[in-house]
């Protein structure tokens, strides 16, 4: 596709178009807040139309959720590689935990700015996008009921409906993931990995019995 902007035919690249309305989203949406950011703002910081915006998504709103999930996509993506990676299945749970928990913490804050974004600017913004956020923490739920289910076999136990343990679980981390959006000066991902760790363990139920492999 050609446009004429300011003057001069120049072929428009549908990609390249994406990739500068995401950058800019990430960083608008983090520095002044998702509330705060206007398609024209966006489009200004990425040097293109309001109609290339357009283009490329429907709404300020969907673009928010591209962005959420490319960050959500990246955090279960590097626990599901960490999952298949050398020792994983002879490691003790605690250790295979702070593994999984080092995997996804690093990747989802890798880039502050879209960790905010991720963790803290998709809060609140319309029943649409909680629903969205639902069925991502769905997802989450049946990743950690596997694994807590495995650690069960493996000696660890939580007093009740281990769904519950899970769900409190998986709201618990995006907590603290948001606590660490919101921080100006964010928290190393080794702190959040060994909080992360704790917090699982404790709610998965005490170690593994004498005699049985932890």
């Amino acid at each position: 596709m050609v446009d004429r902007w300011d003057g001069v035919r120049a072929t428009r690249d549908p990609v390249r178009c994406r990739e500068q309305l995401m950058a800019a989203g990430r960083t608008l949406f983090a520095v002044y807040g998702y509330a705060h950011t206007s398609v024209e703002d966006l489009c200004a910081a990425a040097h293109l139309h309001v109609r290339d915006f357009y283009r490329e998504f429907p709404s300020r709103e969907a673009l928010l959720v591209d962005l959420y999930d490319e960050v959500a996509m990246g955090g279960m993506r590097a626990a599901e590689i960490e999952l298949s990676a050398e020792g994983m299945e002879t490691c003790s749970t605690e250790e295979r935990v702070r593994r999984l928990f080092d995997a996804y913490v690093r990747v989802v804050t890798r880039d502050p700015q879209a960790a905010r974004v991720a963790f803290v600017e998709v809060l609140g913004v319309s029943r649409a996008m909680d629903e969205h956020l639902a069925a991502w923490r769905s997802v989450w739920v049946e990743f950690l009921t596997r694994e807590a289910e495995r650690a069960a076999e493996r000696g660890h136990g939580a007093d009740g409906d281990l769904t519950v343990v899970v769900q409190v679980l998986t709201h618990s981390v995006d907590e603290l993931l948001a606590h660490h959006g919101r921080r100006p000066r964010q928290v190393p991902s080794d702190w959040l990995t060994s909080e992360l760790t704790r917090m699982s363990l404790a709610m998965i139920g005490p170690g593994a019995r004498p005699g049985s492999a932890a």
